[in-house]
């Protein structure tokens, strides 16, 4: 580990960056140059004081999961991740599993989108990054680890991860999170990681077992969506996808149509959700 250098490369990206690049206001009385300390803290999910420690030179060596927040918080580049990995003595991940990095591009689109429920997901469904509002409505999906960090994964064998979707609609998203892996099984073979969650659910969930049998490959996820909230209750919702074929990802976006009731729950949900998320911060 280079402390020295780490911690010269991750105050020189912080000053590259501005409050407008991710999202946030910039306030009359700004004079730093480019984000704060605490404001790259909070938009990777750590402690002001752990992230100001490794700009000091002074920190502990970050972990592999703490790097990829970093590059995610600081909107790095695949090849600035990667530099980012080595100066903080670790292999550069695999440009095979690149579809953990999120691209700045992306990123840039998420930020903008601060006031609705979206979050940038993995082919296997697993959640990398979430606004406020995703986050009050489908909980903090990015803390999760192994299978578990796959959705379809959670949607069979914990029940709690069933609650954010009205009963009756639940055998109907059984079916669609089967058909959405058995699409990315097919793509990446019995010997991915793909591969290796269908045999864990094939032998932990009856359900997803009788469903798989069926072989059904037509993925049936509806554009509108019927969502619930324990504060606000049932929300019509229409679902858009935004696909990065290049990083394998795709950026789920809910919305509601204006002047119903479904719109003033989401707006109720937005102010909800970035209560939340400040507070925990």
């Amino acid at each position: 580990m280079d402390r020295a250098q780490l911690a010269d490369f991750l105050r020189r990206r912080r000053a590259t960056l501005q409050p407008e690049d991710v999202g946030l206001r910039r306030g009359p009385r700004r004079r730093t140059e480019g984000l704060r300390r605490e404001e790259v803290a909070a938009l990777s999910d750590m402690s002001t004081d752990y992230y100001s420690r490794l700009e000091q030179s002074r920190g502990p060596q970050p972990s592999e999961q703490m790097l990829a927040a970093i590059a995610r918080g600081l909107r790095l580049t695949l090849e600035e991740r990667d530099h980012l990995f080595r100066l903080a003595g670790h292999t550069a991940p695999a440009r095979a599993l690149r579809s953990e990095h999120v691209s700045p591009g992306l990123m840039r689109v998420l930020d903008r989108l601060a006031d609705t429920p979206a979050q940038v997901m993995t082919e296997l469904g697993e959640t990398l990054a979430q606004t406020p509002p995703a986050q009050a409505l489908f909980g903090d999906e990015t803390r999760f680890e192994g299978f578990r960090r796959s959705v379809g994964y959670r949607w069979f064998l914990e029940p709690g991860a069933r609650d954010v979707y009205p009963a009756d609609d639940h055998p109907m998203h059984s079916r669609s999170f089967t058909a959405d892996i058995r699409t990315v099984y097919a793509k990446h073979g019995p010997r991915s990681r793909a591969g290796q969650m269908v045999r864990a659910l094939l032998d932990e969930s009856p359900e997803f077992a009788e469903l798989w049998e069926a072989h059904e490959v037509r993925s049936t996820h509806p554009r509108e969506k019927r969502l619930q909230h324990p504060e606000v209750g049932v929300m019509d919702m229409q679902c858009q996808i935004l696909l990065d074929p290049e990083q394998g990802q795709t950026l789920l976006v809910l919305t509601a149509t204006p002047g119903t009731e479904s719109y003033e729950k989401l707006q109720l949900l937005s102010v909800i959700g970035t209560q939340e998320v400040g507070s925990a911060r």
